[in-house]
């Protein structure tokens, strides 16, 4: 046999059952990617004979006598193909893990298949971008300012710097490597929902050809971690072992298997047999808290930082200002309802995985998919007993993250078993352990009691909170209490209650998710103004001016925080709710729709602290090269978030350059420094802030050294145009690169944040859809967010985070769901039956940003990361009750779901 790849002759040939995206990346081309295994997500697509097809649903051998052409064969000869020079100037993608296949199947696209963009892209997912800016590809538009002057990089639409290689399949993530000697983990999932492991029989398992090891909770140590990770310890709970002998999930790890391939690997895994003590299992979580229940966690205690084990209760809060009942008893008008929020899986395409090795000197190296390098090095060296410069946590670029990985799944693993074998090994979760065994979004009750007086302020806002945390605590406490922070800080009002509850049952852990709990909770408040507003004949644009805090107020929230750095860096919600409201009432197509559709309106906002309490830490190091560029290094990852970008434009900036003479190292613990993640809304907020802090350090540096040589004040020189600059004199970055050279030592300078004071960011979300009354049917007509994201660093990369991030949202209001069936099992684990939004299902939304500049964030900047995700579901529920005047509790808000409301009021 042989094969024909991107005109280029193989002899080699496939394994009897092997796929051909998987021989395609065994020969090295590693723009095939890996994102579901079931034909669902397009990033392995690749031209067969010049016609897109899914390569992991093709035999290998059908590929016989046919040119197959990958990413990296596109262009062939001639560099660029029209596409991917497209997408580059389009900026059509941020992640970049769906890239490739995308451009393949829009490079195959005749005429007619571009007047049906939803069914032409129907086969290829992007989780990150919204769509927008790949139809902008197609369409040949160009998004990017390809230079500027020196020192004018920050507020321009510059391209990512990774661009190039994304668009050729050049870009390395995770697995687009080999190593020599590798091993392959393949992990045994528990079937029960809740028992103890009494034996596990490794004979059998053994005994097949090419196993190495069978690691079990007697092979790992014993130490309790939590998987979520954050600068504080104190935030998540101790309460989940590496691998333990009691399983709280269906999917929890019960054994590793290490093996020559994955497929000795999987065999050994069925051949395991294992005996266990089934324990009663808690699926809800108003049964797991209440009194008599079965406990989840009966050996663990208050010293494991667990609110209430006995309970199940992970965490707890609980507070009052004023006095709620008593200003309810006295509102003009009053609300009260429960909302029910639901799982969400992050999906990202790159799931969880990493590789794992110990080099010559015995340091033990993790590449791995992470948003949080540098914490999972500090985890893995307290696990496992080693001084910290004997681990090294890296990551090149990341296939997505979405909060889901700032956790460790998979790194505790890997090491354990490198230790184990002495061999390099990995560990890559398919698509269906992505949804069964990581985590997802918190589910929420919400219970909400609110007034108002006659003139619309607000007399009482009262929130109950009952989030499901699942099996382990991870991040249970802190998207809780964050759940119920900005969502009622944001208004002002003199009496308010909480009462949270983050409880422990026998599901798949939830965890950090884009929004961190303020999705959940925001839904209900903004249904509760809305419907005070509708009370009172107020409009609900003007119901929230009445209320909103502005500068000077107080942000409050019950109980009183220990943390009072959060400032009004800048404030934009002003503008916000004008910019939404007068481009909601701005015309625009009339839609062309029967009598059965009824049209509505829906606005909500929302505030987010820019970074998480108990700081958030960022070193950054900066040293002039010998070209007279620059060298930048900091640890923060890039998965789409768009900071390798913004990173450049600071400095460069700042340093009177242009970005294409920043060289940037980052996401690796090797470098040195420390940066505590990724996360929180803190890549540019956070690290972007020690980037400025060295960048000046070393421009204060270079003025000093020039005037010495010139034997001038200091306070005379400036930077201007890649050079010092005192009156007519002037030394280029080369000559003082020289200069460095000729002194033997070199011009460098470092930075460091600390993540306080912090900024909040503001985010109006507007919509109008239609409602078909007699099928449920839902129709975005018009999507418009306005944002407050201080000076925009990037605003072409910054539009794109809140199309992202409107898009995303609007799956998970309308479609995205896991549904857990009454055993605690997972009943939809792959995209096939979870429904990530497609192309055809993304409404354009028009972003709008407010004019301000923080006095925190770097050169006037803050985040923009989660915050265009939160106001989402909130809205589209305002905007159906305008249409129905029915008020939907619970989303996704699905056909068949809203039609019994509908018929009762409707009829047929």
């Amino acid at each position: 046999m042989s094969f024909e790849v991107n005109g280029k002759t193989f002899p080699q040939e496939p394994r009897a059952g092997q796929c051909l995206r998987t021989f395609l990346r065994e020969l090295g081309h590693f723009g095939v990617k890996k994102g579901c295994d079931a034909g669902d997500c397009g990033a392995c697509t690749v031209l067969l004979d010049g016609e897109p097809v899914h390569s992991c649903l093709i035999p290998a051998f059908r590929a016989e006598g046919r040119a197959v052409t990958t990413i990296e064969g596109l262009g062939g000869d001639h560099g660029a193909h029209p596409m991917q020079q497209a997408f580059l100037d389009a900026q059509g993608f941020q992640c970049g893990f769906c890239t490739a296949g995308m451009i393949l199947t829009c490079a195959s696209l005749n005429q007619a298949q571009r007047t049906d963009l939803g069914s032409a892209l129907k086969g290829n997912i992007c989780r990150c971008t919204g769509y927008r800016s790949i139809e902008d590809a197609l369409l040949g538009k160009t998004n990017v300012e390809e230079s500027v002057e020196p020192g004018a990089a920050f507020g321009r639409s510059l391209p990512a710097p990774a661009g190039p290689d994304v668009v050729r399949g050049k870009a390395r993530y995770t697995f687009d490597t080999q190593i020599d000697g590798l091993l392959h983990i393949k992990l045994l999932r528990s079937p029960h929902a809740h028992a103890k492991i009494v034996a596990i029989d490794k004979s059998d398992a053994l005994r097949v050809p090419g196993v190495h090891a069978v690691l079990t909770h007697e092979d790992a140590p014993s130490v309790l971690i939590s998987t979520a990770r954050h600068e504080k310890d104190w935030m998540d709970p101790e309460d989940t072992r590496i691998l333990d002998d009691v399983v709280r999930f269906i999917g929890q790890k019960v054994a590793a298997v290490v093996a020559e391939s994955e497929a000795a690997a999987e065999e050994a895994c069925r051949r395991l047999k294992v005996d266990y003590e089934i324990l009663p299992a808690l699926i809800d979580p108003e049964q797991a808290m209440a009194p008599g229940a079965p406990v989840i966690h009966p050996d663990r205690t208050t010293a494991n930082r667990i609110a209430d084990p006995q309970r199940n209760l992970a965490a707890e809060t609980h507070g009052e200002y004023g006095d709620v009942a008593a200003a309810l008893a006295t509102s003009a008008v009053t609300y009260e309802a429960t909302f029910h929020s639901h799982r969400v899986q992050h999906a990202a395409l790159e799931t969880h995985g990493g590789l794992a090795w110990l080099d010559a000197s015995g340091v033990l190296n993790v590449r791995t998919s992470t948003q949080v390098p540098f914490l999972t090095r500090r985890a893995l060296s307290d696990i496992f007993g080693l001084p910290l410069d004997k681990v090294r946590v890296f990551c090149e670029r990341v296939g997505g993250g979405f909060g889901g990985k700032q956790e460790m799944f998979v790194e505790d693993i890997l090491a354990l078993a490198t230790f184990k074998t002495g061999r390099p090994v990995k560990l890559e979760l398919t698509r269906e352990e992505q949804f069964i065994a990581t985590s997802t979004r918190h589910p929420m009750r919400v219970h909400i009691k609110a007034g108002a007086d006659a003139d619309g302020r607000l007399t009482a806002l009262q929130l109950e909170v009952l989030s499901n945390t699942g099996a382990y605590g991870n991040h249970a406490g802190p998207v809780m209490f964050h759940s119920l922070s900005e969502s009622i800080a944001v208004y002002n009002c003199p009496n308010k209650k909480v009462d949270g509850f983050a409880v422990y049952t026998n599901t798949v852990p939830s965890g950090a998710f884009r929004g961190y709990g303020l999705p959940q909770t925001q839904i209900a408040i903004e249904a509760a103004i809305d419907e005070l507003a509708r009370q009172l004949g107020i409009s609900p644009y003007d119901m929230r001016r009445r209320n909103v805090v502005k500068p000077g107020d107080p942000m409050l929230s019950p109980p009183p925080s220990e943390f009072h750095d959060v400032l009004y860096g800048s404030y934009g919600l002003d503008q916000c709710l004008d910019l939404v409201e007068r481009a909601m009432q701005a015309d625009g197509p009339q839609p062309d729709l029967t009598p059965e559709w009824l049209i509505g309106d829906g606005v909500a906002l929302t505030m987010i602290d820019t970074v998480p309490p108990a700081g958030h830490l960022a070193d950054a190091m900066i040293a002039l090269n010998d070209e007279g560029g620059f060298d930048l290094t900091v640890g923060t990852a890039e998965f789409g978030n768009g900071t390798s970008t913004v990173h450049r434009q600071i400095a460069a900036t700042t340093l009177a350059t242009t970005v294409d003479r920043i060289r940037l190292r980052q996401s690796d613990t090797a470098h040195g420094g420390h940066d505590t993640g990724a996360y929180g809304s803190a890549g540019t907020f956070v690290a972007g802030k020690a980037t400025h802090a060295a960048a000046m350090q070393l421009a204060t540096e270079l003025m000093a050294v020039a005037a010495s040589v010139w034997l001038c004040d200091a306070a005379s020189c400036t930077l201007d145009d890649e050079a010092v600059v005192s009156g007519v004199r002037r030394m280029s970055f080369a000559e003082l690169a020289k200069l460095a050279r000729e002194r033997g030592q070199p011009f460098a300078a470092s930075g460091n944040s600390e993540g306080t004071p912090r900024s909040v960011g503001f985010n109006v979300q507007g919509f109008r859809v239609a409602v078909n009354k007699g099928t449920g049917e839902i129709k975005i007509l018009r999507s418009v967010q306005a944002a407050d994201a201080g000076v925009v660093a990037n605003p072409m990369q910054c539009r794109g985070q809140v199309e992202g991030g409107v898009a995303q949202a609007i799956g998970a209001a309308l479609y995205e769901e896991m549904v857990i069936d009454a055993t605690g099992r997972v009943t939809n684990p792959k995209f096939r039956d979870y429904h990530l939004p497609s192309f055809a299902d993304v409404p354009r939304t028009e972003v709008i940003f407010a004019e301000t500049s923080d006095t925190i964030g770097p050169l006037g900047a803050k985040s923009m990361s989660e915050s265009p995700y939160n106001p989402v579901t909130a809205a589209l529920g305002n905007a159906i009750a305008d249409a129905t005047g029915i008020r939907f509790t619970a989303p996704p808000f699905k056909p068949d779901r809203m039609f019994p409301a509908l018929h009762e009021k409707f009829g047929n």
